[in-house]
């Protein structure tokens, strides 16, 4: 213990309700949810109004990394960084998902979001404004909330029907408008937006800046790459830079190191750091309706140390136990995301380093919390104060997915003074956007250009920073990209979204084999996340939970919510291929009118 000093309504309800009251709903649902003893007749009736749907919309924004079943969380375990450690077989994954409920079911969570995006944009021009500057700054911000999630929906789920404008009745002649629809529809809407969201805003709202870093994914997406470069450098060139000294809360803590405090939540929205784009707010001390359930980072990302599968001591007896420092340290994890070799280990060797010698800082001795690192904590213990045994387990073949390395720098968010309760991780300020991927963003899109001593430089000032060894131009490929991406972005990107992105770069370009006609049968994602997740090399072995870890390449792709299918009676909205119900499929509008 040398280093560390011991210290978390949907498209079917907004968009289908009037199906659903075949089924289970009353005619009240159709009726707007106001806010208090508000309705939408009396709050749309001046600009503070539409700020206050606003507020709301930036709230909706935490989902991505708060409470246990979030959304980022799902990101990374559909990925070569790890996998859903309760739900491993993907071929359980169905339209009608049980175990993989949180995977179909997000698609209504976010569709909900893209209601709240619709109310703003259609009713924008219900009031006389004082100014065009005011209309179209909200209008734009409003048009920045649907097109984040819907580069998520089609990123989770890829042709779907875009919704455009408030729906106020029953409607069910949905159709399906490919993802090349849709990326054209927000590519423009994101053009908008870039010319009237403002360059400076309080912490949570987003900004120019914001609006160019997503329209960089949009343009890098649609295969617009020229335009990508041209976006992330207004980013590049605006208020921002990369953090290289130390600053914030624990800037005096010698053991520590600029990554550290780069993602301590409490230093996420501070002024000193020129490096967020857009953070979330998320406060312990603000009242208990204006927050949210936590982080849950030390919940989902760290492996279940104390279980009692795990944690026996050479007797039989609990050598490890949810209590003490180790416990406040490491929390209760449940390992939703387990994490594989590739992002604990195999991506830190390079230049002849492996994870203990390199000397990248994202990979430091301080800020990750290693297997062997472990210890028997149990005062009851016989080997209280020992290192942990794997051999002690009552699997211990399993030791290599039931323990891994904790990247404790992201992950570490203990509870808060006066707060009481099991530390899954606490609330916290957490990162949408940063510059960091504003730069491996546009070294992405010198590559597709065939500018890679350009892409190289960029990956190189993200490198340096983090005192890695600079790479050449010779060495930039799209894998050396996306592991880059990995030892940056873990738990902050949506990885499978930017993995299916690619997925379809290539198949649109025919490498490799790859071909949009075959997408579902093979593509970049089955085959990176096979060639590094060690987890499915482990396909056919079953593991205590009865599971056997198993990915298909239709998997690229989640499959979208049966319900919201049938209850679409009058239209047709399409299931993945690969997915029951596929072959009912009708070709997708290719223009969103």
């Amino acid at each position: 213990m040398k280093k560390k000093t011991i210290l978390i309504s949907s498209f079917k309800t907004a968009l289908f309700c009037g199906a659903l009251l075949l089924h289970s709903c009353s005619k009240d649902f159709l009726k707007p949810e106001p806010l208090s003893f508000f309705t939408p007749e009396n709050v749309f009736v001046n600009k503070e109004g539409y700020e206050a749907l606003l507020v709301t919309m930036r709230k909706d924004l935490t989902r991505e990394q708060t409470a246990q079943k979030n959304f980022m969380a799902h990101q990374s375990a559909a990925s070569e960084s790890g996998v859903p450690w309760l739900q491993m077989d993907f071929s359980m994954l169905t339209p009608n998902s049980d175990n993989y409920q949180q995977f179909v079911a997000q698609i209504n969570d976010i569709f909900a979001m893209v209601k709240n995006a619709n109310t703003i944009i259609s009713r924008i021009d219900n009031i006389t404004w004082k100014s065009e500057q005011d209309r179209n700054t909200i209008l734009a911000e409003a048009l920045w909330h649907r097109s984040y999630w819907y580069y998520r929906l089609i990123g989770n789920y890829g042709d779907l029907p875009f919704v455009q404008e408030e729906v106020s009745g029953a409607k069910l002649d949905f159709k399906t408008h490919s993802r090349w629809a849709i990326l054209d529809k927000i590519q423009s809407d994101m053009e908008f937006s870039t010319q009237w969201m403002p360059v400076t805003a309080a912490p949570g709202i987003p900004t120019k800046g914001a609006a160019d870093h997503l329209l960089t994914k949009i343009y890098l997406a649609n295969m617009e790459f020229a335009k990508a470069v041209e976006a992330a450098t207004r980013v590049i060139n605006g208020p921002y830079a990369l953090m290289t000294t130390r600053f914030g809360a624990e800037a005096s803590a010698a053991n520590k190191n600029v990554i550290w405090d780069l993602h301590r939540p409490d230093n996420k929205n501070i002024a000193a750091n020129k490096e967020t784009i857009l953070a979330f707010v998320d406060r312990w001390e603000a009242p208990q309706t204006a927050r949210t359930a936590g982080l849950f980072t030390m919940r989902v990302y760290h492996c279940a140390w104390y279980n009692n599968v795990v944690a026996k001591d050479k007797n039989g007896g609990l050598g490890m136990i949810a209590a003490g420092t180790l416990y406040d340290s490491l929390g209760r994890g449940n390992c939703d995301v387990a994490l594989s070799d590739y992002q604990t280990y195999n991506i830190w060797k390079e230049d002849g380093f492996d994870y203990k010698t390199t000397p990248d800082l994202r990979r430091a001795d301080i800020n990750w919390w290693d297997r062997e690192e472990l210890f028997y904590n149990n005062p009851a213990s016989v080997q209280y104060k020992q290192p942990f045994d794997p051999k002690n387990m009552d699997a211990p073949s399993e030791y290599w997915a039931r323990i891994f390395a904790m990247p404790w720098y992201k992950t570490y968010v203990p509870n808060k003074v006066g707060q009481t309760g099991v530390p899954y991780g606490s609330n916290g300020d957490w990162y949408i956007f940063r510059l960091a991927e504003t730069y491996l963003l546009r070294a992405e899109a010198y590559y597709w250009l065939g500018q890679t001593a350009a892409a190289a430089a960029d990956i190189n000032l993200v490198r340096t920073r983090a005192k890695a060894q600079p790479i050449t131009a010779g060495e930039v490929t799209i894998d050396y990209i996306f592991d880059e991406r990995a030892r940056e972005l873990f738990a902050e990107e949506p990885r499978q979204n930017e993995l299916n992105r690619v997925s379809y770069i290539m198949a649109s370009k025919g490498l490799n084999g790859y071909s949009l006609a075959t997408l579902y049968q093979k593509n970049w994602f089955y085959d990176r996340i096979i060639k590094y997740n060690n987890f499915y090399q482990h396909y056919g072995e079953v593991f205590q939970l009865g599971q056997s870890p198993k990915i298909m390449p239709y998997s690229f792709q989640w499959p979208i919510d049966d319900k919201m299918i049938t209850a679409n009676a009058q239209g047709r909205i399409n299931q993945n291929k690969g997915y029951v119900g596929s072959e009912r499929n009708e070709a997708p509008l290719e223009t969103v009118e």
